[in-house]
């Protein structure tokens, strides 16, 4: 009964800062899916405001990520990582360009 009470924590959408894999990140989620990606980021680029949001998130949020698994070390709790395919479902008439196919595509 303990751990089916941890695994209930509901995300809302959005993203926050988090420390993946021993380095500082943004993580995003979403209601329905829980945490689906990471990016790694550099502290410097970030006004003074921002880093104290990021002091303030990086005490709550510290995860490891290894073969389609978040490892939450502060709750000691997994979340699995959806299909990129469920989080962002192609319409039926897009197609989803490479970098390079856009370039050719805009001349760039």
């Amino acid at each position: 009964m303990k751990n089916k009470n941890k695994n209930n924590i509901k995300f809302n959408d959005g993203w926050c800062f988090a420390i993946v894999n021993g380095r500082l990140s943004e993580i995003y989620f979403a209601k329905k899916f829980g945490i689906y990606a990471h990016c790694y980021i550099q502290r410097s680029k970030f006004s003074k405001c921002e880093q104290k949001m990021i002091d303030a998130d990086i005490k709550k949020c510290v995860f490891s990520y290894r073969k389609g698994y978040y490892y939450d070390k502060i709750k000691k709790l997994k979340y699995k990582v959806p299909s990129i395919k469920k989080v962002f479902p192609e319409s039926k008439n897009s197609k989803i360009y490479t970098a390079d196919e856009l370039r050719k595509k805009f001349g760039l």
